[in-house]
């Protein structure tokens, strides 16, 4: 018997008792984690009515269905316990490199991804964010390596070099990093520090392309290269360097044609975190500095470190400055400050020397933070990608706690978004228009 939207609440009305899958500010549009909406129905939404500025003040909350990670959930029980590292063949050094890091059972996409690259075969790997994906950037090359690691920014150039490093110093490769952002003898002093026939370098597109330039950088040898946050790369501030960068490789033409790779992406792909609680608050923007206040002030006495997003440099100044005033002590992160100050910003943020980072989406990506406890967007998202990797911020692979998001509502086109993630949610699917991009990657050049 298939029961309408109408039937299923007066059931909850009657008081069947269930877990909540969204809690709202008003009872009757709450959904109980046993209630199923069909893929053709229009559920009821909070959010309906947030374009109205009487909205202001309304809320809903999205609870966590599960308490692990989805990357750190066993395999289906026809699958076993899913192979273990060794039982994929990585070599022993490279076993003792990741006991070393602390890292005993493969994570989902890495049970997908490792066999495959192992195999010598092409991949665009999708799956969500702080899943483990850096983890297979460093794991898969033959004995004698020559790969090229390419990422969009700096600081996640970076992180992963440091992980790189970590794994393969036990199996006897180097592994150097070539970041831009300083003048050319920087780039000559970096490869020159390298060791005589380092294996690894990992890099940003404008730093390898200025190093090929003027040929401090040769990539005649290259084995293998890794495109990593491939999205991000496909932005055309990076199409340029990037071509220029492939043709220098000897591997260019199997790496371009898009026809030969396979594709690999896990079940959690473009889906809201159902491990993290994610709260949506409809505010006037007035509104907004007294509840961040009143957060960090409840946030910041039970501990844990917080990332609060906004979507320019000059709110994050702006808000900066508020935090001053309020005697709260943080850290600012943006893409105008120069290289070398945003590096020390976030490495003293991970160290935990300051507990709240104000910052745009230059930390939404791959950075690792595992001791957040807590994402503010205090600008909502442009876009329902940039939320999912700021709600990536928290309950990663590594973290204590699975953590918690909150986001502040104030324009109209922010609801239209929130209608989308809050549609998703009651309705256990993926967030809407998100497949395109590695079902269909963006064509060489354009």
């Amino acid at each position: 018997m298939h029961c309408n939207n109408e039937d299923r609440e007066a059931e909850a009305a009657a008081g069947r008792p269930g877990k909540l899958l969204l809690r709202s500010r008003r009872p009757e549009l709450s959904q109980p984690c046993w209630q199923t909406v069909g893929r053709w129905e229009r559920p009821r939404l909070v959010s309906a009515g947030w374009k109205h500025r009487k909205a202001c003040g309304d809320y809903f909350q999205l609870e966590p269905s599960q308490e692990a990670a989805p990357a750190l959930q066993a395999p289906p029980p026809e699958a076993g316990q899913g192979p273990s590292f060794a039982q994929m063949g990585l070599r022993p050094a490279l076993l003792a490199g990741l006991e070393g890091l602390s890292i005993g059972r493969p994570t989902a996409v890495q049970r997908l991804a490792i066999p495959a690259l192992r195999r010598g075969r092409s991949a665009l790997c999708a799956a969500e964010t702080g899943s483990g994906k850096t983890l297979e950037e460093a794991a898969v090359g033959p004995a004698s390596p020559r790969g090229l690691v390419v990422l969009p920014s700096r600081e996640l150039a970076a992180q992963v070099g440091a992980v790189a490093a970590a794994l393969c110093r036990a199996a006897g490769l180097q592994v150097r990093g070539l970041r831009g952002g300083g003048a050319a003898g920087g780039l000559r002093r970096q490869l020159r520090a390298a060791p005589p026939g380092a294996a690894v370098l990992v890099g940003t597109p404008g730093a390898l392309r200025e190093a090929l330039r003027r040929r401090f950088l040769a990539l005649g040898r290259l084995r293998w290269m890794v495109l990593d946050e491939a999205d991000a790369l496909m932005d055309e501030s990076f199409v340029e360097p990037l071509e220029e960068i492939l043709a220098h490789a000897p591997l260019a033409a199997g790496f371009t044609d898009v026809g030969r790779f396979i594709t690999l992406s896990t079940q959690s792909l473009h889906r809201l975190p159902p491990h993290v609680q994610q709260k949506f608050v409809r505010l006037k923007g007035q509104d907004k500095p007294p509840e961040l206040l009143q957060l960090l002030k409840e946030r910041l006495a039970s501990g844990g470190a917080v990332l609060i997003f906004c979507n320019s440099a000059s709110t994050v100044n702006w808000l900066g400055y508020i935090l001053d005033d309020h005697k709260i002590k943080h850290l600012r992160l943006q893409g105008q400050m120069s290289a070398a100050a945003r590096a020390g910003i976030f490495a003293s943020f991970q160290k935990g020397d300051v507990p709240v980072l104000v910052c745009t989406d230059l930390a939404s990506r791959g950075l690792d933070t595992s001791s957040v406890q807590l994402v503010v967007n205090y600008d909502f998202p442009d876009t329902l990608q940039d939320y999912l990797h700021r709600a990536g911020r928290v309950g990663r692979v590594g973290s204590k706690v699975p953590g918690a998001v909150v986001s502040f509502v104030t324009h109209r086109w922010d609801v239209d978004l929130v209608r989308k993630i809050e549609t998703a949610a009651r309705k256990r699917t993926g967030l809407p228009g998100m497949d395109s991009s590695i079902n269909n990657p963006p064509p060489k050049g354009g």
